[in-house]
């Protein structure tokens, strides 16, 4: 059974990081993007990683420019943009691309988790949120739409677990 922990990523910063080094954890994964209607919520996300990181949530942000080329800069501009403008301190991942044939591993695997709106597995934008359990599995998918903050009950729930 595949799980979270089968996977790697690159940080903004270009270090090789295994999943499993958060075995244990909630994880709240979260395509961003720094010019998007919805790049406020990195003060949400951010507010979440500050109240239950110490409690065993990581929040890990995974830019994409599929969306209406919302975040073209480079990784560095990336991470100075987040730091500088929302005080982002949860990791930041490299850029990556969250759909089709090209997609991370780590989304492919994702999506097929946990569907959207109408049992689609294809991201439809920006901040498409996903929570995953201290077991490597996905609990739940949530819309752009929803805000961070209308997440702790199920964070809560899951780091009870």
């Amino acid at each position: 059974m595949t799980t979270v922990y089968d996977f790697e990523a690159q940080t903004i910063t270009g270090q090789k990081v295994a999943l499993a080094d958060c075995r244990g954890q909630v994880l709240l994964i979260v395509n961003t993007a720094s010019a998007c209607g919805f790049t406020p919520q990195f003060t949400g996300l951010e507010a979440l990683w500050k109240e239950y990181g110490p409690k065993g949530l990581a929040v890990l942000g995974f830019p994409s420019n599929e969306f209406g080329a919302q975040d073209p800069g480079s990784n560095d501009e990336i991470a100075s943009f987040c730091q500088l403008n929302y005080g982002v301190s949860f990791p930041m991942m490299a850029k990556v691309q969250v759909n089709g044939p090209k997609a991370h591993p780590l989304y492919q695997w994702l999506t097929q988790e946990a569907k959207g709106l109408l049992g689609t597995q294809a991201i439809k934008w920006n901040f498409t949120k996903f929570l995953v359990g201290k077991d490597g599995q996905v609990l739940k998918r949530y819309a752009p739409t929803d805000k961070p903050e209308s997440l702790k009950k199920d964070i809560e729930a899951a780091l009870a677990a």
